[in-house]
């Protein structure tokens, strides 16, 4: 691949794969309610975009069933997973997975403003309106509108993504 007006071709795709893996990557489950059943991912490539208004984004794939549920629900809501959470995190990665009951195994409480499923025990929680979905290569980069934040125990640590395991930190 070769970028239009570059220096030349882009870096192989495994080749940068192997190195982005060494970028400690926080994880989150975002989830929403679609056609009466409850959907759910595995994010690692979460952020703030702003505070005021309150803004975060993820990345989804594009071929993604959940991305799919995102254009028909406006409302979702991301849980940050606790130190504990590594087999939620793989769960909800693992491809092939159901989709109806796919929760059916994991802890979890329906938010108040957006009816969206929150992982129990998390780290925090947010519930979010999309604001704004951006196509980048294989990913859309979704940005939603905070509409609550709530941080769980302050005891609760998290769990990053590095070099394709998920791990505790605390």
């Amino acid at each position: 691949m070769t970028t239009p007006d570059g220096p030349g071709p882009l870096a192989d795709p495994d080749t940068f794969r192997a190195a982005i893996g060494r970028l400690p990557a926080g994880v989150a489950v975002v989830a929403l309610r679609w056609r009466d059943v409850d959907h759910a991912m595995t994010a690692s490539a979460v952020a703030s975009v702003s505070l005021d208004p309150p803004m975060l984004l993820f990345c989804v794939h594009e071929d993604a069933r959940f991305r799919e549920a995102l254009d028909a629900v406006e409302t979702w809501g991301l849980s940050v997973l606790a130190d504990s959470a590594g087999p939620v995190a793989d769960w909800l990665a693992s491809p092939g997975r159901p989709a109806v009951g796919q929760l059916a195994r994991v802890p979890h409480t329906t938010g108040t403003r957006t009816g969206a499923p929150l992982v129990a025990d998390a780290a925090a929680w947010f519930e979010c309106r999309t604001a704004a979905v951006h196509r980048a290569g294989d990913h859309d980069i979704v940005v939603g509108e905070v509409l609550s934040a709530v941080q769980g125990r302050s005891t609760a640590g998290g769990l990053v993504h590095l070099r394709g395991r998920t791990r505790p930190v605390r």
